[in-house]
């Protein structure tokens, strides 16, 4: 098959991007971290990066780089997989004691995600929990207390280096709370290739089928919003013609790039919404730690089972652009398990230790949760709490 309009060496996948918010996008662009920074008046910038990539090369790299130019910079790493309210209040209080003036956001969804969470909060009085998502809580945010932002996307799923919201965890409440203010989209995004190269087998899938996820369900969300549509179709085809290599092929550069545009482009396609696989996602992650990607991938067949009357046609028309010789609703979901067999994702969420014990609480929390307003079809706490069990004991369709 044709791949991806003859765009086929790292070299054709580059360019200088102003879509949703300005891009450099190609291999090496690390380098150019210096310059972004200045440009954006920042000479002291806290780096906040996953705790697992402290010793990595290219963080070190990007600290040289920032020093080479006569600017000073910090590092703070103190980041769960799934960033906490204390870890963006531990973050803050370092951005003030090191009297930084720009957050350099690098790594995956928990940096860039708790980066942007620090860059808001660096200037504010209010809790984080202050300005959650809901109605127009954003603008008890003073804008001018708003650190500029560079994003360093070192995986390919979340999207969150062109997003405007974090997802940060309430540990007490034991929630996950979407945090939003537009001001929170990065100035600059970095999207080096390079950088991914080394992500692992595993991670490479769960991310891939992460920001896959994010193309489907902004393209099943009920409404109006063609550009969205259009941006969610490309991003899905992309994913199936490249994820698969990438897995196999970790230093496949050609893939890598074509996976950190998809990425990129599922997070600017979900700002028309998400659904069903992201109000059970969220819940998840807060009570049992789960990868919020894998989770995705796992959820993923039973939610559009569940969705199918609502959705059937579109799937169909997924199927076509993608270039699925099966356009059937069944087609689909039989190329989404064999595509999950191929990357070793667990077929039900009992494989990664989930149970269903708490099925009544996930489905309340999955009903109220801001995702659900997006899926198709409107589910009760019950419906979701069923859904649930199914997907814990994997049954619902043939695998």
């Amino acid at each position: 098959m044709e791949q991806s309009l003859d765009l086929t060496t790292p070299d054709d996948i580059q360019g200088n991007w102003n879509y949703p918010t300005t891009i450099r996008m190609g291999c090496g662009r690390l380098s150019e971290l210096p310059f972004v920074c200045k440009s954006l008046g920042i000479r002291n910038p806290l780096l906040v990066i996953d705790a697992g990539l402290v010793e990595l090369p290219f963080v070190v790299r990007a600290m040289e780089f920032v020093k080479a130019e006569g600017a000073s910079i910090a590092l703070f790493s103190d980041i769960k997989p799934n960033p906490t309210g204390a870890n963006i209040e531990a973050g803050v209080e370092a951005y003030r004691e090191g009297n930084h003036d720009g957050v350099i956001a690098l790594g995956g969804g928990s940096a860039l995600d708790a980066g942007k969470a620090i860059a808001l909060m660096s200037g504010q009085t209010h809790s984080i929990w202050d300005l959650e998502d809901v109605g127009t809580n954003w603008l008890r945010a003073d804008p001018e207390g708003i650190a500029p932002i560079v994003a360093v996307p070192t995986t390919s799923g979340t999207g969150s280096e062109v997003g405007r919201a974090s997802v940060i965890l309430d540990e007490e409440q034991k929630v996950k709370k979407i945090i939003f203010h537009p001001k929170m989209m990065p100035q600059v995004v970095l999207a080096d290739p390079e950088l991914v190269s080394g992500l692992p087998a595993n991670l490479t899938a769960a991310t891939g089928l992460d920001a896959f996820v994010h193309c489907l369900e902004a393209y099943c969300a009920p409404g109006y919003h063609p550009m969205a549509d259009g941006i969610a179709l490309e991003g899905m085809r992309l994913i199936k013609e490249w994820l698969v290599p990438a897995v196999e092929d970790g230093s496949n550069l050609t893939a890598r790039s074509h996976m950190m545009v998809a990425s990129s482009m599922g997070a600017t396609a979900f700002q028309k919404g998400l659904g069903g696989v992201h109000a059970l996602a969220h819940p998840l992650g807060a009570l049992f730690d789960a990868h919020h990607g894998l989770l995705n991938a796992i959820l993923l067949p039973y939610v559009l089972v569940r969705n199918r009357m609502a959705i059937e046609s579109r799937i169909e028309h997924v199927a076509t652009c993608i270039g699925l010789e099966d356009k059937t609703f069944d087609g689909f979901i039989a190329w989404i398990i064999d595509l999950r067999q191929t990357l070793n994702i667990p077929h039900s969420l009992s494989e990664i230790g989930i149970t269903a014990e708490l099925s009544e609480r996930i489905g309340d929390m999955a009903a109220v949760d801001p995702s659900a307003g997006g899926n198709p079809i409107p589910l009760t706490a019950d419906d979701y709490g069923i859904l649930f069990s199914t997907a814990v004991a994997g049954i619902g369709f043939v695998a």
